[in-house]
């Protein structure tokens, strides 16, 4: 799909939603690079992984994603000559520790997810290398003294060094006669060196090296001579300090560069893991399920909702508001019909169930579980093609009309039969009856195409398109005549009406101006009004049938997962028990066993299994126990 497609439909509003349901910048940045994919295998996995993750989820949990930050960059120049600074390091160290508690919950994994075992599989436990980088970096980025004996013997002589020439201040500064001479009564720094500020008219009267002046000229900043030699062995120690933290830092680097390779595939290991748990709280936040992916064409939708009118409402309601809840659709193309017109009124309703319905398959395809009831159907389509809004353009100076044209133009062009062709207001813009047309003839041509369609009109001549060609069929949006507000379910096998004349007279319009309208209206609408009212009531009863028919199988389905899940908890409990049977059938004398009651080892002295029991020996005194609370001693509860 191309980025106007995603742009019309909104794509971008659904990533930035998963975006903030993952935990790591990592997976982050996967979530803002997500695209549909239209090779169905990629679908197919994608999906599955959510999947399983989703059963994680009710079990052993979703994977600890604490203290993971997007190192990768740091890694990468953990080779340059200078090394990695303290604080990179620090960063590095947290993200490698949280390897660690990954690799802890992989172990819990079982064969009911290969998916993500195997992705899991290539997260390395890299939290010796965060041990060891903790050793020399503090969590705030500083190097520790104890990172080396050098390091540490360089620092401890600064700080008596310290104290040494803090003594000396302090000396000087409790005679009066020196206080008298300061700007203040203190001591000050000059960047490392300790200074008193003299006033400018006692210069010479204590001996040492003025660094500078305020910029007055009123003070003069000395360091006295007494501290001149101490300040420079502090200084020559800081260099010694600052050579050694940088030999330990490249060491500490190249020891992070060495494993590069293998830290970098961790962390694009965790990234997926991270989008995959994001998809998953995305999942429970809206309520959303995983399609399946069908071989062919066929899409079957049930109660589906469009995830930006859920946010949308949510917004607007207060916080002890329970939000509007957005109307659920039912929809369904590619088994007995490929192409479907959706008729009715101009209220909305048309075109955000044209929305919903290439959203959800763009989000499928990129992955990601849709707002809808479970048993949900979906294709893989290799291009989906829309044409929604307004398409004016002052820049080119077209129309509305001839902006549409132009889009559909260039979706004729590029459609094939994999692909699906979404367009709203067909043949709006235009003189009514050229309108209807044109838009018969695009719908000549899409079906010559031979693609999926869903189209949306206003327009009452497209509606019988669907009684001459036996792949297309008719759908309305209801319309509420009584509050004149669209109630947005999708009725398939139903064209709309526009509801202009029952409108017009529920609002009051004189009933002779009614009468005469319902004469202008034309016989062949008239005619094929009253055929659509015909066959209504059977279609209703056939959509019924069909709609009961896919729960009935979803509910068969549900009930053969349920019991294919106790047949294998079922064939576990068996296997686990032949084993110990097995087991307690070959137990001689003097053979070590745990007696699960006591919670202690034991050796057996003789078998009763007429009583199906055992005399133990535990500690000092025999025991008779139940077959049942002997165990291995490996295998103690």
């Amino acid at each position: 799909m191309d980025d106007l497609t995603l742009a019309k439909l909104e794509f971008d509003h659904v990533r930035e939603a998963l975006v903030s349901h993952c935990s790591s910048s990592l997976g982050k940045q996967l979530a803002r690079r997500l695209e549909p994919s239209r090779q169905a295998t990629q679908v197919r996995r994608w999906l599955d992984q959510v999947r399983e993750m989703l059963r994680l989820d009710a079990g052993v949990g979703l994977p600890p994603m604490g203290g993971v930050q997007d190192v990768r960059g740091h890694i990468r120049d953990s080779g340059i000559p200078a090394g990695l600074d303290p604080d990179a390091l620090a960063r590095v160290a947290e993200t490698l520790a949280a390897t660690g508690n990954l690799c802890a919950w992989a172990r819990s994994l079982t064969d009911d997810t290969p998916h993500i075992r195997s992705l899991a599989e290539r997260v390395g436990d890299f939290s010796l290398l965060a041990r060891k980088i903790d050793e020399v970096i503090d969590p705030r980025g500083q190097v520790r003294d104890t990172a080396s004996s050098k390091l540490s013997n360089i620092r401890a002589t600064i700080d008596q060094s310290k104290v040494q020439v803090k003594t000396v201040f302090d000396r000087l500064l409790r005679h009066a006669s020196i206080q008298k001479m300061l700007q203040y009564a203190g001591s000050t720094f000059n960047n490392d060196r300790m200074v008193l500020p003299l006033k400018a008219e006692h210069r010479g009267r204590i001996p040492g090296i003025i660094h500078r002046s305020s910029d007055s000229g009123a003070t003069l900043f000395v360091e006295p001579a007494e501290a001149v030699e101490l300040n420079n062995r502090i200084a020559r120690l800081r260099h010694d300090e600052h050579e050694e933290i940088t030999r330990i830092l490249i060491a500490i680097s190249r020891t992070v560069h060495l494993n590069a390779e293998e830290i970098l595939r961790t962390l694009d290991a965790v990234a997926v893991l991270d989008l995959i748990t994001g998809k998953v709280r995305f999942a429970k936040h809206y309520g959303a399920v995983c399609a399946e992916i069908h071989e062919g064409r066929i899409l079957d939708v049930r109660q589906a909702r469009h995830p930006v009118l859920m946010d949308l409402f949510a917004k607007e309601a207060g916080p002890a508001e329970a939000p509007r809840s957005a109307v659920p659709i039912d929809f369904r193309l590619g088994d007995d019909f490929d192409m479907l017109v959706i008729t009715g009124p101009n209220t909305g309703g048309k075109t955000v169930a044209l929305k919903t319905i290439g959203l959800l398959i763009a989000m499928t395809q990129a992955g990601l579980p849709i707002p809808a009831d479970p048993g949900a159907t979906m294709p893989v389509y290799r291009n989906v093609f829309v044409d929604i809004g307004d398409e004016q353009s002052i820049e080119q100076s077209l129309s509305t009309y001839s902006g549409h044209i132009s889009n559909i133009l260039r979706i004729i062009r590029r459609a094939t039969p994999d692909s699906l062709v979404l367009l709203d207001e067909l043949g709006a813009g235009t003189d009514p009856d050229e309108g209807a047309a044109i838009g018969r003839a695009v719908m000549d041509e899409l079906l010559r195409i031979g693609c999926s369609a869903v189209l949306t009109t206003h327009l009452s001549a497209l509606k019988g398109v669907a009684f001459t060609q036996p792949r297309v069929d008719n759908a309305c949006v209801e319309f509420d005549v009584d509050s004149l507000r669209p109630a947005y379910r999708l009725r398939i096998g139903e064209p709309g009406t526009s509801h202009a004349i029952t409108i017009a007279d529920r609002l009051g319009m004189p009933a002779r101006i009614i009468k005469r309208a319902k004469r202008h209206l034309a016989r062949q609408a008239q005619a094929l009004n009253e055929a659509i009212a015909g066959t209504l009531d059977i279609r209703r009863k056939a959509e019924d049938a069909r709609a009961e028919a896919g729960r009935a199988r979803l509910e068969a389905e549900q009930a053969q997962r349920q019991f294919e899940a106790q047949r294998r908890e079922f064939e576990a409990a068996k296997a686990a028990h032949d084993e110990w049977a097995s087991w307690i059938n070959g137990l001689r004398p003097g053979d070590p066993v745990y007696i699960k009651s006591f919670r202690k080892e034991g050796c057996v002295v003789r078998a009763k299994l007429h009583r199906q029991s055992m005399v133990v020996a535990a500690g000092s005194v025999d025991i008779e126990v139940p077959l049942t609370d002997l165990a291995p001693p490996n295998g103690a509860d």
